[in-house]
């Protein structure tokens, strides 16, 4: 059982929910002492997550969206201390991924039970920044950069389809080139898409079978077409006319 918990909280996250008040509900009775502080800002998860792992907290959690999820990551990444998921967003991609219950009580209930289990996961990097999800350009970009907090605000995870209507017109079909273990590979598409998770939002839901936060993978993926019908055939052998994959 977790000694001492701090919680670093994204108040603008998508849900709007009693957050200290439901995780004193469950940690007091675990008997465990907890803390909190809040974020302002971008960046700010990363310094106070990392503030509380050097500070002697056992279990550093994140009470947000995917974002906080991975400013919290990279402010525990190396300190030994054990990061803990509170789905607060609007997607939780990375929450499904895990298996985490959507409900804060449940997942806070997660986090001091003595049948949880530890689990190592696999961050890859874009420059000087991790992720933990994927990383896209051309027409998953756009969709992303068009999917404002306004639009989350008003539709929840209806904003990305949205959004991906209003992408549609700005995506043109281009040659990416990867390197991949040190082999180069072309192919064309209207997006192209480095998956460390395999979850798009829905339990199951996946564009590639296989695809595994914990296998040290990256998985690369270019979208030959925008169909979404060609593209959603979660479990099923990958659409070649459809999708390019190659795992590295």
């Amino acid at each position: 059982m977790s000694k001492h918990i701090h919680v670093v909280v994204n108040p603008a996250s998508g849900q709007n929910e009693p957050i200290l008040n439901t995780l004193n509900d469950v940690f007091h009775p675990a008997g465990v002492t907890w803390s909190a502080s809040v974020t302002g800002a971008y960046g700010d998860a990363i310094n106070q997550a990392r503030e509380a792992a050097e500070g002697g907290a056992d279990v550093v959690a994140a009470y947000g969206g995917d974002g906080t999820q991975m400013e919290v990551v990279t402010g525990v990444m190396g300190t030994g201390a054990v990061m803990a998921v509170l789905p607060g967003g609007t997607g939780n991609i990375f929450s499904i991924e895990l298996g985490i219950p959507s409900s804060l009580a449940a997942a806070a209930e997660v986090i001091v039970s003595e049948d949880s289990v530890v689990r190592k996961i696999d961050v890859g990097q874009c420059g000087d920044t991790n992720f933990l999800l994927r990383v896209g350009a051309g027409f998953y970009a756009k969709r992303i950069n068009a999917t404002s907090r306004e639009l989350r605000d008003q539709f929840g995870k209806l904003s990305y389809f949205i959004a991906g209507l209003q992408a549609i017109p700005e995506t043109q079909h281009l040659t990416y080139r990867f390197t991949l273990d040190g082999e180069v590979v072309e192919a064309k598409g209207y997006s192209v898409m480095i998956q460390n998770a395999g979850n798009m939002g829905k339990k199951g839901v996946t564009l590639v079978p296989g695809i595994s936060i914990t296998d040290g993978y990256l998985d690369a993926i270019i979208f030959k077409t925008l169909d979404a019908t060609a593209l959603a055939k979660s479990g099923e052998p990958v659409d070649s006319k459809a999708l390019g994959h190659w795992r590295a």
